[in-house]
């Protein structure tokens, strides 16, 4: 992730995107730069319009909580006693199986 956010850190910098823009920020970190990271990195934005990207993954959650923000009453969902036993019970049966 780090390497990620080193190419979003250059590009919001206005800095090209190229190995040895990225290898110096990944060095800053203290962390070791590791050379086939950064080539497939850059390989892999190379053609990338990362303002779109940036904007189209962030659109489902602006739409998600436009029903919130326009003031519309979120849905609640009705849970039974019963159902909510049974949940409890799978809840502990599977921390069991965690811990043998």
């Amino acid at each position: 992730m780090n390497y990620v956010y080193g190419a979003l850190l250059l590009h919001s910098a206005g800095k090209p995107i190229d190995e040895a823009h990225l290898k110096k920020i990944i060095s800053a970190t203290g962390e070791n730069a590791d050379e086939a990271k950064i080539k497939a990195l850059v390989s892999a934005l190379e053609g990338v319009n990362i303002e779109e990207a940036i904007s189209k993954a962030a659109m489902p959650v602006a739409v998600a909580a436009a029903p919130v923000a326009a003031g519309a009453a979120p849905v609640k969902e009705e849970v039974s006693e019963e159902d909510a036993a049974k949940k409890a019970e799978e809840a502990a049966e599977g921390l069991s199986a965690l811990f043998g």
